[in-house]
């Protein structure tokens, strides 16, 4: 506490750490609303580009992204704003979150997700849960999630070793460039993948492809959590002046 030139009394001590149970909700909850965005655009913008594909990749694109930022911004201080099972083990592996804080976070983003998308579904009239029949299997697509999911990390790691305040809009952009330079547009997400199986729309993954999305998320997201590991680990010690 410090006394105000008015004098009134400020409190400047810093925020209480959130318990793990309104970190592991915020996480559902962001997690949720994010496939609500990814599932929910796609078919708003399939049904309203009349066939141009590209036309309703660009819709669905610019909404994950400046949703995925904006949920950034309003629960990162809470949980961290993972919302995604690769970064909750990236930052357990670094030692940053507790393997019973993983788990738990990832447990909340995959039931969080389905519930995203299965309310995305019947927000536009979808059967609750219908399986995909949308092929994305072969090489190109498991290469595909491996640079995706690298790209993913290695910004968020990237941006919260030096720059944290940009970390919601570098993730934001990354999202959207990234839909447009892979074959797969991008999925990066293991909990997003399992849940987008339920929905038979634009956005939506075969049963059958899911796993070879995830090994190729998980492949991704453990070399770009290795690569900056090093990368900030063996920063040469900087003089200070005097």
């Amino acid at each position: 506490m410090r006394e105000h030139a008015y004098g009134s009394m400020i409190d400047v001590s810093p925020p209480p750490v959130p318990t793990l149970a309104r970190r592991v909700v915020a996480e559902g909850f962001g997690t949720a609303v994010l496939a609500a965005a990814v599932v929910g655009s796609g078919i708003a913008a399939e049904r309203l580009s009349g066939g141009n594909t590209g036309l309703a990749l660009l819709a669905n694109s610019i909404a994950t992204g400046a949703t995925l930022a904006a949920l950034i911004l309003a629960l990162g201080g809470i949980s961290g704003a993972h919302f995604n099972p690769v970064v909750s083990m990236a930052c357990a592996s670094s030692g940053d979150l507790t393997p019973v804080a993983g788990g738990s976070y990832i447990l909340a983003q995959c039931a969080g997700a389905l519930a995203g998308v299965v309310g995305a579904n019947i927000m536009f009239g979808e059967p609750a849960i219908a399986w995909s029949s949308h092929a994305r299997a072969g090489l190109p697509n498991a290469l595909s999630e491996v640079i995706a999911t690298f790209g993913l990390v290695a910004t968020i790691c990237g941006c919260a070793s030096h720059r944290p305040d940009s970390v919601a809009f570098a993730v934001g952009a990354y999202i959207v460039g990234a839909y447009w330079f892979t074959v797969s547009t991008l999925f990066a997400n293991p909990a997003l993948t399992l849940a987008r199986a339920a929905t038979d729309t634009f956005t939506g993954i075969r049963p059958l492809d899911v796993p070879a999305f995830v090994a190729a998320q998980l492949v991704g997201a453990a070399g770009a959590a290795a690569l900056f590991r090093w990368l900030i680990d063996s920063r040469p010690a900087v003089s200070q002046p005097g």
